[in-house]
């Protein structure tokens, strides 16, 4: 039995996940103890850390501002004034993207003169002077993150991309039906009443201009006449055989189908967005060719569902559409370039954002993002991510699965 690459992956146990660790040092310690514990919080729900009895509460706060840490320090059961601290925070990103982080007395804390922007994933270490004592922590706060070897992502199908500018198509998809051009149709009748001798042409046969289409006998002179084909077409009606007499009535039709009009059906709340000469594509149903063609005009009536019909010509040289055939259609409204972009497929659910999986080496983490307008197979990108990051465009879902089963917390 053949295993499905994901299935074969997790029983190999080739699927790797990244644990939370708190991993704390004084300063001096050559080494990083790791501890696997449950994380100790503090009276204002912040992360404590420990040294014998010197202790760092590290918080952040969010309420009423951007994220940014607190910290709250205590000796013993005593605790100590914010201004006779000196505190330094590095948060170490994915991709070795460093955040220094210093800090200033405000009312009984230090507070961190910067952001701490999302996703809330880095190593943190916090040195801390007090008094003639230095101390120092380092533990790894990732949330929202997974390795996986390149090899196994190969086997899954994840492909990445680069976030990168984008030419934004908007269109408006439409529906509609095939009818024959203007001027496409001619009616062939008699000149002169008689007897309709031969039928050289009859229904469905395509004839050309100045072909010969019927001999007639005139009644009056008894002498004969040729009827020629005014244009070149197909007979599409026919009202007459050989030994009929002609009278005065409409004998065959040619239509020219060399080319068709598409009439797209426009609502009311779509009108103001639709001007003559966009580009259209139309599409046939169960034929993978798209026609690119642009509307042409507009008749003066709405059709019964108060749509207004906008023509498009189409080529039909080769005669494989008929007319009364429906059609949907794209219409080209505007065209514009966005700074930065993203496939709509590559949008996952984290937390209460939508992310996209950025990509460094073999580690993937979610980026959380602002998006902007979406068109077609692409989403816009306000911010959130910067221009060049690899992120997973396709099978995303692989990431965001294995994301949640390592159970890594936000850790506030």
């Amino acid at each position: 039995m053949k295993l499905n690459p994901i299935v074969a992956a997790i029983i190999l146990g080739q699927i790797s996940l990244v644990s939370v660790s708190y991993s704390p040092f004084v300063h001096a310690q050559s080494t990083v103890e790791s501890v696997k514990e449950e994380v100790e919080k503090g009276i204002n729900n912040g992360r404590m850390l420990r040294d014998e009895g010197f202790a760092i509460e590290l918080v952040i706060f969010e309420d009423g501002v951007k994220p940014e840490f607190r910290i709250f320090a205590t000796q013993g059961t005593t605790k100590l004034a914010a201004e006779d601290l000196e505190v330094k925070v590095q948060l170490t990103r994915l991709g070795d993207v460093v955040d220094n982080i210093n800090f200033f007395v405000e009312n009984n804390y230090l507070r961190g003169d910067m952001e701490i922007y999302e996703p809330h994933s880095f190593q943190v270490t916090l040195t801390a002077k007090y008094g003639n004592n230095s101390h120092q922590w380092t533990y790894d706060n990732f949330e929202g993150r997974t390795a996986i070897k390149d090899d196994i992502a190969k086997a899954m199908e994840i492909k990445t991309e680069s976030v990168a500018s984008q030419v934004f198509n908007e269109t408006l998809k439409v529906f509609g039906k095939l009818t024959t051009a203007p001027n496409a149709v001619r009616h062939v009748s008699a000149r002169f009443p008689g007897e309709i001798k031969t039928l050289h042409a009859v229904l469905g046969q395509r004839v050309k201009k100045g072909q010969l289409l019927l001999t007639i006998e005139s009644n009056e002179s008894l002498q004969t006449y040729k009827v020629y084909a005014p244009m070149s077409g197909s007979i599409t009606n026919q009202n007459t055989g050989a030994g009929e007499q002609t009278g005065d009535s409409r004998l065959l039709t040619i239509t020219d189908t060399s080319k068709l009009i598409a009439e797209l059906a426009i609502f009311p709340m779509d009108q103001a967005r639709v001007k003559l000469g966009a580009m259209v594509n139309i599409y046939i149903p169960g034929s993978e060719k798209i026609i690119k063609t642009q509307l042409f005009d507009t008749l003066f009536e709405v059709n019964r569902e108060q749509a207004k019909l906008y023509r498009a010509e189409i080529d039909n040289a080769d005669d494989s559409l008929r007319v009364g055939q429906f059609v949907s259609a794209e219409i080209l409204l505007s065209t514009y370039k966005v700074s930065l972009a993203v496939k709509a497929e590559a949008l996952q659910s984290f937390r209460d954002f939508t992310v996209v999986y950025a990509k460094v080496d073999e580690d993937y983490e979610v980026r959380m993002l602002d998006l902007g307008r979406k068109v077609g197979a692409w989403v816009e990108v306000l911010a959130g991510i910067s221009a060049g990051v690899e992120y997973v465009a396709k099978n995303s879902y692989i990431i965001k699965a294995d994301i949640e089963k390592s159970g890594a917390s936000h850790d506030h």
